[in-house]
């Protein structure tokens, strides 16, 4: 299911919006200074080009090792990926979102979109994994808390 629910995802907007992240990952690595962001754009464009099955999550509640991504840098860096391009590409997904929500067999794929600009207005610190993987980080993590 996940496969097709992917690709449906992918010729119906996916690919597009999964571009859109492409291009500010290239814009980001020919500035040399927005590498670190132009890589969060790499991971996160494949995740927006084949968003089912997989989930963004914090590196720091995946591995429980705080890094420079997820930390005071790392908010930084959010802070200035907001300004520059955060805000565009969620208002591409919020876009993309609502032409899903017009057709009711489109309201999965616009969930899908509204998750992405989320994820679009604070990358840095963030990978994707699978569900699976994701949820067993977080059972970990819960059990740990104990």
């Amino acid at each position: 299911m996940r496969t097709l629910g992917n690709i449906i995802w992918f010729l119906f907007g996916g690919a597009v919006m999964g571009l859109a992240w492409v291009l500010f990952g290239i814009l980001a690595f020919i500035s040399i200074v927005g590498i670190p962001w132009g890589r969060s754009c790499f991971v996160i464009a494949g995740f927006s080009f084949f968003p089912f099955g997989k989930e963004a999550i914090y590196r720091d509640e995946l591995t429980r090792a705080e890094d420079i991504g997820t930390g005071s840098v790392g908010f930084i860096g959010n802070a200035l990926w907001f300004i520059f391009a955060g805000v565009w590409l969620a208002i591409g997904h919020v876009m993309s979102a609502i032409a899903c929500f017009v057709t009711i067999i489109g309201i999965p794929f616009a969930l899908q979109h509204l998750k992405l600009a989320v994820i679009s207005l604070a990358p840095v610190g963030q990978t994707v994994v699978d569900k699976d993987v994701a949820a067993m980080a977080r059972y970990k993590n819960d059990k740990f808390k104990l």
